[in-house]
């Protein structure tokens, strides 16, 4: 029998949930309704399911990311396939059905986006293996929801003529509509939201796809035939920039006479905004969703959330207040969807608080930014058990580190020292050096660096575990 090969889409910016998603650290990776990440609990959906280990795609600047979380909670992939540039949905799933079919195998694709909130994921498996049967026959089957208001923020699935018991032929794809069409769809019945999860045979997919937009189909061809292995990467080649950027709703779902829509009900939220993780969370007696260090104070219907310091409120309704260790987002919770442009502006203004957080995350651990001056910057460093950073030097700037908690193995020049806690070194200008950690606990060590350039690309790389040229 044909087992199901899962495939997440993890390449999604998240602006709307700006400040805690950034470009470098967006909502698939944060923890939003849950103790796990929006990824992880994507990957939990699939215990129970008779699947192949999951591929993954995703881009450069996420690949360890992804790879951490998945051991974090015991996942093995199957893949992790690395875009070398963002071209939507119908590219990322070709290039992931080449690589499956390329092993001689055609497994049941499941298309899942990493960043989706499902409450009923009983229910959600259950759908999963009736959508399998269904699509054993050269069926490309979408998933749609069963809609419970008349939502503007979510294209529609109009259902056709019934297809056995559970499924539809689809008849239209609706873009986005305005709220009244929106309220006319509920009260017509037989539209659907269209959720982005589809089921389907692989090489049934390529085949659609060949037909329909020939164009992408070629490019990721070449792509996947040229993709090579980087430690847990696969890299296709970098053809795959020149495909042209299309969603697979666009490029095959609207064309093919082979679609079919089951709908679904199974607490589906793509927690796409502010509202929609105020909806989807648990709220107090005064409707307010509070977490991290708050105090409110006659506020009612609002999203309350502090990352650091404390968060207060008083006489405030239907607010949405984000606080962030660089920055503070407060709008009134009608307006999530516009949130965008303030990412928008930023971007345009060359700022940084779009891109990063103070908290940066790498294949080695953590650093974060606690004060930057004229000349000086200081940094809190966390390395986890058994991780070395690079071999590297720096032209403009000096490093003084200082072990807080563990123990740190320290390269400079020549030399090459143990560094316990309460003890520092320093690190000249100029010198070969690297910093590792031997122990079983994580490394906590205060950098100090002063010079006259101290940006994140004054790195000069010898060697690297981790293939960062």
């Amino acid at each position: 029998m044909t087992r199901v090969l899962p495939v997440i889409l993890a390449g999604g910016a998240g602006t709307r949930l700006w400040p805690l998603s950034r470009e470098l650290y967006p909502k698939q990776f944060l923890r939003l309704t849950s103790e796990a990440t929006m990824l992880q609990e994507t990957l939990s959906r699939l215990d129970g399911l008779d699947a192949e280990a999951p591929y993954l795609i995703c881009n450069e600047d996420h690949r360890f990311i992804v790879a951490e979380q998945c051991r974090a909670v015991g996942v093995t992939w199957g893949a992790i396939v690395l875009e070398p540039a963002a071209r939507n949905t119908a590219p990322a799933i070709a290039l992931a059905a080449l690589h499956a079919t390329s092993r001689g195998d055609d497994p049941i694709m499941l298309i899942l986006a990493a960043d989706h909130h499902i409450a009923h994921p009983d229910a959600f498996r259950a759908a999963i293996a009736q959508g399998a049967e269904l699509v054993r026959e050269d069926q490309l089957l979408t998933f749609g929801i069963v809609p419970e208001v008349p939502e503007t923020g979510y294209g529609y699935i109009k259902a056709g003529a019934p297809v056995g018991q559970r499924s539809y032929a689809v008849a239209q794809f609706v873009e986005k509509p305005d709220i009244e069409t929106a309220k006319g769809y509920l009260s017509a019945g037989g539209y659907y939201w269209n959720s982005g999860m589809f089921m389907f045979k692989a090489s049934t997919y390529l085949k659609e796809l060949e037909t329909y937009r020939p164009d992408i189909f070629k490019v990721c061809e070449r792509a996947a035939r040229s993709m090579s292995s980087d430690l847990d990467f696969q890299r296709p080649g970098p053809e795959f920039a020149k495909s042209p950027a299309e969603s697979i709703d666009y490029a095959v779902m609207e064309k093919t006479s082979r679609s079919l829509v089951m709908p679904i009900d199974v607490g589906w939220s793509d927690v796409g905004s502010w509202k929609a993780l105020w909806e989807v969370s648990p709220r107090d007696g005064s409707d307010n969703h509070m977490r991290g260090d708050v105090v409110a104070v006659d506020t009612s219907g609002s999203l309350l959330i502090s990352e650091g310091r404390l968060l207060a409120a008083v006489g405030v309704s239907d607010l949405m207040i984000i606080e962030t260790a660089d920055a503070v987002l407060v709008a009134q919770r009608d307006r999530a969807q516009d949130v965008k442009r303030i990412v928008e502006n930023l971007r345009a203004s060359k700022r940084s608080e779009h891109q990063t957080h103070q908290r940066v995350y790498r294949p080695w651990g953590i650093y974060e930014t606690v004060e930057e001056g004229d000349r000086y910057q200081v940094k809190r460093l966390t390395v986890n058990p058994g991780a070395t950073l690079s071999l590297q030097m720096h032209h403009h700037r000096s490093e003084h580190w200082i072990v807080v908690q563990g123990t740190a193995t320290v390269t400079c020049g020549e030399k090459e020292s143990v560094v316990h806690e309460n003890e520092s070194t320093y690190i000249p200008i100029g010198s070969k050096h690297r910093l590792a950690n031997p122990g079983k606990i994580p490394l906590h060590l205060i950098e100090v660096q002063v010079g006259s350039y101290l940006g994140e690309d004054d790195i000069v790389r010898f060697q690297d575990a981790y293939g960062r040229g």
